[in-house]
């Protein structure tokens, strides 16, 4: 049983990886996902996802403002019977503005409640940064889980913790799947259980196998004298405000003390969260050489392939790899659902964010 997924919001294709890699086999039938369409407003984004998405068939790829875009568009493309959608997250991140729902992308989630209306899909799978379920005293969060209650599903809000699924960084998002109601199937949280003993480690994730000498999007970022003697000065784990640097490399910040300014990776520890946007010292930085990691050492946090190729200029390709979702960890919840359709048990964990008890999250669940 094929699954055809459409995309908002696609991204360079970590959701399309994902959702495209999980199958699942029950009674002699395979159930899996294909692509059907796809769309984002950025220019190097799309041409990412056509060229490792669905080569054969770059012209289901639209690049367009959501707001510009007619779903009848999409249609003619092909129906679908998935939806993903993990719109910009700017207006919810902890490093963002934090404008929530009054921001420029805040409302943007109102497009893929409009698109489960307009196809009915049998299912969805929306993402969106941690901070989304708290920011704006939680209004977009009740919206977005009311607007697609109301559009006839069964919603699972789950806040993941994708080191605790394989994934060799600490991120953490919140997942919402959805399924459709009078389709009588209850979507149950996968249990990371079975990922307890691998080996999450950003040195291992980056060096194990070595990277190609030859890889794409792995030049190394130039950077000044006086950065270079910076990361002399810190150890794996430390930052630039819990280094002991020399008086003229200090940093001349009043009254912050960012943890992922100029911090170096601890090598036996899975990355802190490898983000798109930032000035200097935000790039993730080695645990051994003095300079930021490349962008295929940062794909490798995210779990992309090496054969996975990025377009654009180097800022182009940071920005795509830190916006997106890990595949790997993606991959987990997209066969979960898979198994759900296909009436096959799996290990499940409760969901650590409730709808009925007005979204507290439950740390117990964590």
């Amino acid at each position: 049983m094929n699954f055809r997924l459409g995309e908002l919001f696609c991204g360079p294709g970590g959701i399309g990886l994902a959702a495209t890699s999980a199958e699942v086999e029950a009674d002699g039938t395979i159930y899996n996902i294909s692509h059907a369409w796809a769309t984002d407003y950025d220019k190097d984004t799309c041409e990412t996802y056509r060229n490792n998405i669905c080569p054969d068939k770059k012209g289901t790829v639209i690049r367009r403002d959501i707001r510009k875009l007619r779903m009848q568009t999409l249609l003619d493309i092909s129906p679908i019977d998935g939806l993903s959608f993990g719109f910009p997250c700017n207006d919810f991140s902890v490093v963002g503005e934090q404008k929530g729902i009054e921001g420029v992308f805040g409302p943007l989630y109102a497009y893929g409640v409009k698109a489960l209306n307009f196809f009915k899909p049998h299912w969805f799978f929306a993402e969106n940064v941690g901070g989304f379920r708290n920011s704006d005293d939680g209004e977009t969060f009740r919206a977005i889980l009311d607007r697609t209650t109301a559009a006839g599903y069964n919603v699972v809000p789950h806040l993941y913790k994708f080191d605790k699924y394989g994934v060799p960084q600490k991120r953490h998002r919140i997942i919402i799947v959805g399924i459709r109601k009078d389709l009588g199937l209850n979507f149950k949280v996968p249990s990371p259980e079975m990922f307890k003993d691998i080996d999450i480690s950003c040195k291992t994730a980056i060096t194990v196998p070595p990277i190609p000498a030859d890889a794409p999007n792995n030049e190394l970022m130039k950077q000044s004298a006086n950065v270079v003697d910076r990361l002399r000065h810190i150890k794996p784990g430390q930052n630039a405000f819990t280094a002991t640097l020399p008086e003229h490399l200090r940093l001349n910040v009043q009254g912050a003390f960012i943890s992922q300014i100029y911090r170096k990776l601890d090598p036996d520890k899975p990355s802190y969260t490898v983000t798109g946007s930032g000035g200097g010292g935000t790039y993730v930085y080695h645990w051994e050489e003095n300079r930021a990691l490349t962008n295929r050492e940062r794909a490798r946090l995210q779990t992309f392939p090496d054969d996975f190729v990025f377009s654009g200029s180097t800022q182009s390709v940071r920005k795509q790899i830190g916006m997106a979702v890990p595949p790997k960890g993606a991959q987990v919840i997209f066969e979960a659902l898979l198994k759900t359709f296909a009436n096959v048990e799996y290990p499940s964990v409760p969901q650590n964010i409730s709808y009925q008890e007005q979204f507290v999250f439950n740390q117990k669940a964590a």
